[in-house]
């Protein structure tokens, strides 16, 4: 792939529209698909003779799939680039179906339906969130929050379908045509090409340096260009966790997924429990999905402006705090209506949320790390899934009681929400506010002055987007001797030292 003008900023449309709406249908998959699978497990608990816990371990296999190969997923998006992981993935996924279809034991609906198609959907939705951050930086907040629009779109779709599909074909049949309603992820994957070289030539400050015109003029991108002199290039930048925004985002992750997917897991039979009729209970979920829908883009659209983009952490704690709230302050909500407004303001909040949530990661690390922190807070939110949604089913077998379990989710939310606020203030607030010294640190804080005032545009044009492969930070120690050697202007520079 030819290498892109570093100093382009990223289109902000045009292709990009087409990636987003891949990466809308990809996001839909790779949430909605483990929750409308569940439709066919009364008849799998037929057919097979299990329990409804042994059933429903095809949906917990799949998305703790989807969660955790996130660090694979990562280190083959750096080796092979976007297209291909996401045109394997769909086949895998879309295979794992059509697999599951003939299965004659659960063991070999957890290894096709759970393991293959869930790892087909992890390989499609982490290169897609990576894609989308490549082609859109004014506009980020609103793409991310339409590309996350596509979960409850996804969810509200697809759980009838699986229905419709259940009474005419049974669950073979609908096995196999949702594996084929799977390969949509290969035509998403297809989209996904990288961003052209850029149309302006590139500027030097030191007035241009030889190496790099030839570099560019050549066509050459940052992974092609010779070994020698440069460090090897990480498949997975496990630095990132040294970061401080980085360790504050995945602890707040972590809290947050303890207790955020909870309420809802819980809503129906807490609504049951309650005297409420089986099809009112049922329609609380479809509240909540319809707010979401509408609660993601203009949340992405908010935290585009231009005076709530540089607190975009402040507006994603402000999030988890209303999410968490709404889990105290309804766990005694015991009529229908209260019920609806539980659901009306837990949708919003949720949605706030979940529009929210990459745009702090892409925020933090910046893009050229974003690949590898994707990949491992995916991880650390694999294992607070498999804590919290298991741990609540449990205390409320055993304590029969609904109440503690909102609380309880409530305040893992909420402490979430006041973690990332107070952090963010406090650990990553005062080395920006520190009086920089007259020497050295006044240029500096004037970059950062400008860059923030840009809506950090910068970071991303800094790297390569030609390349997913040039996203990767070279060691350190190159990386600041590379910058003075491109700045020395000589007839004599090779362009092996660009």
């Amino acid at each position: 792939m030819a290498a892109d003008d570093p100093r382009r900023e990223p289109p902000d449309g045009g292709w990009g529209w087409a990636v987003l709406g891949a990466c809308f249908v990809v996001t839909g998959f790779a949430y909605g698909f483990p929750k409308a699978v569940s439709v066919f497990f009364r008849a799998l608990m037929r057919d097979f003779g299990a329990g409804y816990s042994d059933t429903a371990w095809v949906s917990s296999i799949m998305l703790a799939m989807l969660y955790g190969t996130g660090p694979v997923s990562s280190i083959l998006v750096t080796r092979f680039g976007c297209r291909p992981v996401m045109l394997v993935g769909g086949l895998l996924a879309s295979a794992g179906m059509v697999l599951a279809s003939f299965a004659t034991r659960l063991l070999e609906l957890y290894l096709t339906a759970g393991v293959l198609t869930g790892l087909g959907l992890a390989l499609n939705f982490q290169p897609s969130l990576i894609m989308l951050g490549l082609y859109f930086d004014r506009r980020r907040p609103l793409a991310n929050g339409l590309a996350a629009a596509g979960s409850p779109v996804f969810l509200s779709a697809l759980s009838p379908l699986g229905q419709q599909l259940l009474q005419r074909f049974g669950w073979r049949g609908g096995f196999l045509l949702l594996g084929g309603l799977l390969l949509h992820c290969c035509a998403c994957g297809a989209v996904m090409r990288p961003p052209g070289p850029g149309p302006r030539p590139r500027r030097d400050s030191a007035g241009g340096a030889p190496g790099e015109a030839a570099a560019d003029g050549g066509g050459l991108s940052l992974s092609q260009a010779p070994a020698r002199g440069r460090a090897r290039r990480r498949l997975l930048d496990v630095t990132v966790c040294a970061d401080r925004a980085f360790a504050v985002y995945a602890v707040t992750k972590f809290l947050m997924a303890l207790g955020l997917f909870v309420p809802a897991i819980l809503l129906v039979n807490y609504a049951k429990d309650a005297g409420v009729p089986d099809a009112d209970a049922a329609f609380l979920l479809s509240i909540v999905g319809f707010v979401d829908i509408v609660a993601r883009p203009a949340c992405g659209a908010l935290a585009g402006l231009a005076r709530l983009r540089p607190r975009v952490a402040y507006l994603f704690s402000l999030a988890l705090l209303a999410n968490g709230l709404t889990d105290l302050s309804s766990a005694r909500a015991r009529s229908y209506h209260a019920l609806v407004a539980f659901c009306v303001a837990f949708g919003l909040s949720y949605g706030m949320v979940g529009a929210l949530q990459f745009e702090v990661l892409m925020a933090a690390v910046g893009a050229h790390r974003f690949p590898s922190a994707l990949g491992l807070v995916l991880l650390i939110e694999a294992v607070a899934v498999l804590i919290g949604p298991p741990s609540a089913g449990h205390l409320v077998d055993a304590l029969k009681n609904y109440e503690i379990i909102f609380y309880l989710a409530g305040s893992e939310v909420v402490l979430a929400g006041v973690f990332m606020a107070v952090a963010t203030n406090c650990c990553l607030r005062r080395p920006q506010d520190a009086p920089p010294s007259p020497d050295t640190e006044g240029g500096a804080s004037d970059t950062e002055e400008d860059a923030e005032a840009q809506g950090d545009s910068e970071p991303l044009p800094a790297q390569e987007p030609g390349s997913l492969e040039a996203l990767e930070m070279p060691n350190p120690g190159a990386g600041l001797l590379e910058p003075e050697v491109e700045a020395e202007p000589g007839p004599g520079l090779a362009p092996e030292s660009v």
